[in-house]
């Protein structure tokens, strides 16, 4: 029987699972463990912007998976590109279709709007299920690193 779920836009009473799976990201993909209030606070302030969003994927009150947009401008496209971040899936619910959903409903909004000229994401150069998922989406490798220089307003 096949796996049936509905997609809709995280609210706030959704954010003690959201903090929770992103805990899980952090931790499956980085083997890092994320400060808990830091990570309640943070998602809870993405909520309150108007420039990121939360989709989950949800099937009888329980939400199976999860992917935030946020937005950058493109000077060089004179529009925004939309990036995927904090997408994680239960582990029980993967290869049944949960991102693919939560993507093609996402690209279906980003279609819809004529400022938005790309969709983007980062993936760990290792996460070879990730990219070949990505892949079967129609994205492609960027060709770009990613560098980064964390801690500059850290206590």
């Amino acid at each position: 029987m096949a796996l049936e779920f509905t997609i809709r836009e995280a609210v706030s009473s959704d954010i003690p699972v959201l903090a929770k799976n992103n805990q899980a990201l952090a931790n499956e993909t980085e083997d890092i463990q994320l400060d808990s209030e830091t990570l309640l606070s943070g998602v809870t302030h993405a909520l309150e912007r108007e420039d990121c969003h939360y989709f989950v994927a949800e099937s009888k009150g329980k939400i199976l998976g999860q992917t935030m947009v946020t937005y950058e401008w493109s000077d060089w496209r004179d529009g925004v590109m939309w990036w995927l971040q904090s997408v994680y899936i239960l582990p029980d619910y993967r290869n049944q279709g949960v991102f693919r959903a939560i993507f093609n409903h996402i690209e279906k909004l980003a279609r819809n709007r004529p400022d938005v000229k790309a969709l983007r994401l980062y993936v760990m150069q290792d996460n070879q299920s990730g990219k070949s998922t990505y892949s079967s989406l129609g994205m492609n490798d960027s060709g770009y690193l990613v560098y980064e220089k964390v801690g500059l307003n850290d206590l």
